[in-house]
């Protein structure tokens, strides 16, 4: 991608109506636009970066049996009230609004009860369970006040999975899979060594469910961790009987703020009853179907990431979602030589398959191209001018030095 053409101009002072550093540099950088508060749109390096979130979390869940589907954004209030979470006085933040002709719906918060509602017509038997299904799907909230850019907003791209099983044996076998498979995406999106599994307050569902909170001084929420064990109580849940019960010794635990990243909760039957999503077992005894909830934002994970992996420059992605691998400086592009190797050096990269932003505009000095280099984050940055000589100058984005290679030697290099 030629950086001349990007669709998200730089920014050089941080908006004074967002006060994280992640939401500072995500719009300085070009990667995501403020539509209106708690609502932003993803600008092409933004949507990159999202999309390589949300293909590792795909895989990961694809990896515990989970199937993809996409269900409506617009929901039918009447499955709804058959839980009693329509209700404003449960749930005070839907998006309610009318048809032409005068029907009622609304925006979905989440998608337990639709999905429940589908599947009453997918199990019969129980030689149609277990079933698990995921889905990447934007959820809407009318929070009283959105903050934070992208770590708390009213519109968001969610990935939630839901477990159906026989029994709670089953589902506590596939509760601790998903578990494990959270602490795989949280290792691959390179914020494993911060993430820790914290009990939370199960609500009406069990007595505990699960979130996993990342440690970060600019975090919402008060967590007591024990680094040693890694596991973390949020502070809901946090008193001297739950520590006896989980036995932690209260001496061990640090007390830090966090960001949730993710959630698992055991279902149980509540929705399963509520809705008459029942199976007949092997004794033809009809019984209701055992569930349970897993939810990650990646949009959130995404700015979770940036106010962790950041200096004084900019954001420093990890290599693996980072929006290109490298970034190529041409500088003197006046020159005809310097110009026509940066050019050549930049179809070479495309055609190894390497991912390169080219800034190849004319109009700027080199001191903001390598400004907006650091800002922007990507590892690998690749400059040509008249100093280089013929040669390419290597440096990554978290190191101070920088090397000298022949074209061949570079691209040996990216071999």
């Amino acid at each position: 991608m030629r950086y001349s053409q990007i669709i998200g101009k730089t920014k050089k002072d941080a908006p004074k109506d967002e006060e994280s550093i992640s939401a500072q540099l995500l719009l300085r950088g070009g990667f995501i636009h403020k539509e209106i508060a708690g609502v932003y749109t993803y600008l092409p390096l933004g949507l990159r970066v999202l999309n390589k979130i949300v293909q590792i979390i795909r895989e990961e869940m694809e990896a515990i049996d989970g199937q993809e589907m996409s269900l409506t954004a617009l929901q039918n209030p009447e499955v709804w009230k058959k839980t009693g979470r329509y209700d404003d006085g449960v749930v005070d933040i839907w998006f309610k609004t009318k048809f032409k002709n005068g029907t009622e719906t609304c925006l979905a918060i989440t998608h337990e009860e639709p999905l429940t509602n589908l599947m009453v017509q997918q199990i019969n038997s129980y030689k149609d369970l277990p079933l698990y299904a995921f889905q990447f799907q934007t959820k809407f909230r009318n929070e009283m006040r959105a903050k934070g850019g992208l770590l708390r907003v009213r519109e968001f791209l969610m990935k939630d999975l839901y477990s159906f099983d026989k029994t709670k044996e089953d589902h506590e076998k596939y509760y601790e899979r998903a578990k494990q498979a959270y602490i795989k995406i949280w290792e691959r999106l390179g914020i494993g060594d911060e993430t820790y599994i914290t009990f939370a307050s199960g609500g009406s569902f069990s007595k505990f469910s699960h979130e996993f909170q990342t440690v970060c001084e600019t975090g919402e929420d008060t967590i007591y961790l024990d680094k040693k064990k890694k596991i973390a109580i949020n502070k809901e849940v946090y008193n001297d009987e739950v520590l006896a019960e989980l036995e932690i010794d209260k001496n061990n635990l640090e007390e830090v703020r966090a960001i949730e990243v993710g959630n698992i909760f055991p279902l149980g039957t509540k929705f399963s009853d509520a809705l008459g999503l029942s199976y007949t077992d092997e004794d033809g005894e009809k019984k209701p179907v055992i569930m349970g909830s897993y939810g990650i934002g990646p949009g959130r994970v995404l700015a979770t990431i940036v106010e962790l992996r950041n200096d004084e420059k900019g954001i420093v992605w990890p290599e693996n979602i980072s929006p290109y691998k490298v970034m190529l400086v041409g500088l003197n592009l006046e020159n005809e030589e310097v110009k026509k190797q940066a050019e050549e050096l930049y179809e070479k990269l495309i055609s190894l398959g390497i991912e390169v932003l080219y800034d190849d505009r004319k109009d700027v000095t080199a001191g903001q191209k390598f400004a907006d280099c650091d800002l922007v984050g990507i590892p690998c940055r690749l400059v040509v001018s008249q100093k280089t000589e013929g040669k390419v100058e290597i440096k990554k984005r978290d190191e101070n030095e920088t090397k000298l290679l022949t074209d061949i030697e570079l691209l040996n290099f990216f071999k």
